[in-house]
């Protein structure tokens, strides 16, 4: 698991580039279901299922999403200012 890529590392396999990658979704949707998040990962990034959950848990922590537990849905809230 990458969370700070070296210049080794494939910058889309890692925490940070997938993390881009939902933030993309997400700001465009608004809101999007869990599985349509974990589909999307899994179609663009290779080996991307197992980053997926870390790189949610990341946008989370820094309040720029939201989950919503009855419809398991994230909703993008944008960065708090």
């Amino acid at each position: 698991m990458m969370i700070k890529p070296s210049k080794h590392s494939n910058p889309d396999q890692t925490i940070i580039g997938i993390s881009a990658l939902l933030l993309k979704r997400l700001s465009k949707t608004g809101v999007e279901k869990y599985d349509k998040l974990e589909e999307l990962v899994e179609s663009k990034v290779e080996g991307g299922k197992y980053l997926f959950l870390p790189s949610l848990n990341l946008l989370y922590l820094l309040g720029v999403v939201d989950y919503h537990k009855k419809s398991d849905t994230f909703e993008y809230i944008g960065v708090s200012r």
